[in-house]
C-alpha cells in the first residue's frame, strides 16, 4: 500500500493524538492545584474522545481557563479534528485536498463522494443551533442552578456525548427536574444519532417530508428507539424491585434518563455504587452497544447490534440471507460485524485483565470482593466512551489510569477503523483451498 493511500486512515489518529497532547498541556497549566501530567493526559484523552471519565473534579481542580479548554477539547472531539481542519480550509477558500475529503468522508459518512463544503457548513450550523438552544433551555429550567457558562458547558457536553459535568455529583441533584432531564436527553440522542442522520432528517423536514429517509437512517432510528425504551423498561423493573417506595414518576424519569445516557453520554442522576448488580448488568449491555456510526457515541454501534440480531434470527430460521426491513445484507457486511464484535470482546477482556493486575493483582478475592464488577464496568464505560463510573476511576493507580487512557483512545477511534485499515493491506487470492466440516458445539 502506498503512503498516499494510507493517509486518510493515519490523519484522524494523528489529529486526535495532537489534540490530546496539546489539551493535556493546557489542563496541566490551567489548574487550581497543579494537576499531574498523568491526570492531565487522562482528562484530555477523555475530553477529546468524548468519554467523560475523570480522575479530577473539573469544577474544583481547573481554573475558568482550564474549564474553557476542557470545553473546547470536548467540542473538537465531538465533531472530529479532521472536520474542523477541513472546514477551516474551506472557509479560507483554500483547496481541500482529496486526502482530507476521504478522511472526513470515512469518519462521518462512510462515503467518500459528497459535497464537503456544503455538508460541513450545515453540520456546524446545525451543531451550534442545537447547542445554543439546549443551553438556553438548561439555563431556563435549572432555576438558577446553571450559570451562562455552565449551561453552555453542559449543553456541549451532552450533545457531544461527553458526560463531563461541573457538578461533583454529575446531575444527581437534578434527578427530579423534568425540564433539565429531558433537555439533556434530547441533546444526547441528537448527538448519538450521527451527523449524516441529522443532516438527512433536516433535509427531510425542510422538503416537506416528500424526501424519503434512507434505509440506514431508518435502521438507526428504529433500533435506537427500541434500545431507549427497552433499556428504560429493564432499568425501571430492576430499580423498583430495589426501591419499591420511590415515587413512580421519579423511577420512570430516572430509568429513561439512564437508558439514554448509558449508551452514549455518561451523565448520571443515580449513584452507580448503590445500584444492584442486575441494574449494572443492564447498564453494561447498553454501554457496549453505544450509538450510531459517525456520531459522537462509542460502542459497537446500533447498526452492528441490529445486524447481529438479524444474523442470529436468520440462523434460527435456517435462512441463507440476513434480512433487515426487506433488504439483505451482503457477506462483507456480516463478516465486518462478526470481526468487530470479536475484536471488541478481545479488547475488553485484555483491558479487564490489565486492570485486575494493576488494581490489587497481589490481593485475594476475599480482600477485593466486588471489585471485579467495578473494574469490568469501568472498562466497558471507557471502551464505549460512555463515562459512567462506580467510583473506581478516581482511585486508580498510575498504571491503571494509563490502561484506561489507551482504552478510551481505542474506543473513540474504533475497532472498525483498525479493521478497515488492516483490510487495505489485503490482496485477493487467485485460488481457493478445499473446504471441509468442523464439529461445532
Amino acid at each position: 500500500m502506498t503512503k498516499k493511500t494510507l493517509l486518510p486512515f493515519i490523519l484522524p489518529v494523528a489529529a486526535f493524538i495532537t489534540a490530546i497532547i496539546a489539551g493535556a498541556a493546557l489542563l496541566h497549566n490551567f489548574s487550581v492545584s497543579t494537576v499531574s501530567w498523568v491526570d492531565a493526559l487522562f482528562t484530555a484523552t477523555s475530553a477529546v474522545c468524548v468519554t467523560g471519565l475523570s480522575v479530577v473534579d473539573p469544577a474544583s481542580a481547573l481554573t475558568s481557563e482550564g474549564q474553557t479548554a476542557l470545553l473546547v477539547l470536548i467540542q473538537l472531539g465531538g465533531l472530529g479534528i479532521m472536520t474542523y481542519s477541513s472546514l477551516a480550509l474551506y472557509l479560507l477558500r483554500r483547496r481541500v485536498t482529496l486526502t482530507d475529503r476521504l478522511a472526513v468522508g470515512q469518519a462521518l459518512l462512510h462515503n467518500t463522494s459528497f459535497d464537503l463544503g456544503r455538508f460541513l457548513l450545515r453540520l456546524v450550523a446545525m451543531t451550534c443551533t442545537i447547542e445554543i438552544v439546549g443551553a438556553i433551555l438548561l439555563y431556563f429550567f435549572a432555576d438558577g442552578r446553571f450559570t451562562v457558562f455552565s449551561a453552555i458547558f453542559h449543553a456541549v457536553s451532552a450533545f457531544c456525548n461527553a458526560g463531563f459535568s461541573l457538578f461533583p455529583d454529575s446531575l444527581l441533584s437534578m434527578a427530579t427536574n423534568t425540564g433539565v432531564n429531558f433537555t439533556i436527553m434530547l441533546l444526547i440522542i441528537l448527538g448519538g444519532l450521527g451527523f449524516a442522520v441529522l443532516d438527512e432528517i433536516h433535509l427531510w423536514l425542510r422538503q416537506g417530508r416528500t424526501r424519503r429517509l434512507t434505509f440506514i437512517t431508518k435502521v438507526i432510528l428504529s433500533t435506537s428507539a427500541v434500545l431507549i425504551f427497552g433499556g428504560a423498561l429493564a432499568l425501571f423493573v430492576s430499580r423498583i424491585s430495589y426501591l419499591p417506595e420511590e415515587p413512580l414518576s421519579t423511577s420512570l424519569l430516572t430509568s429513561l434518563f439512564q437508558s439514554v445516557s448509558a449508551r452514549t453520554a455518561g451523565f448520571s442522576t443515580v449513584d452507580m455504587s448503590e445500584m444492584t448488580n442486575l441494574y449494572l448488568l443492564f447498564m453494561i449491555f447498553l454501554m457496549v452497544i453505544g450509538g450510531a456510526p459517525g456520531s459522537c457515541a462509542g460502542g459497537i454501534k446500533v447498526t452492528t447490534f441490529r445486524a447481529l440480531g438479524a444474523f442470529m434470527l436468520a440462523q434460527v430460521r435456517g435462512r441463507e440471507q440476513v434480512v433487515i426491513d426487506n433488504k439483505a445484507l451482503d457477506a462483507k457486511t456480516i463478516n465486518k460485524v462478526v470481526s468487530l464484535i470479536f475484536i471488541a470482546t478481545i479488547i475488553i477482556c485484555l483491558a479487564t485483565v490489565a486492570l485486575n493486575l494493576t488494581e490489587g493483582g497481589n490481593l485475594s478475592h476475599g480482600e477485593l470482593r466486588g471489585q471485579f464488577l467495578e473494574i469490568f464496568f469501568e472498562v466497558v464505560s471507557a471502551f464505549g466512551t460512555v463515562g459512567l463510573s462506580m467510583g473506581l476511576t478516581a482511585k486508580l493507580t498510575t498504571a491503571g489510569k494509563c490502561v484506561l487512557t489507551i482504552l478510551m483512545f481505542i474506543g473513540r477511534i474504533g475497532p472498525i477503523w483498525l479493521l478497515t485499515t488492516l483490510q487495505q493491506f489485503h490482496s485477493n487470492l487467485r485460488y481457493k483451498v478445499p473446504e471441509t466440516d468442523l464439529p461445532i458445539g
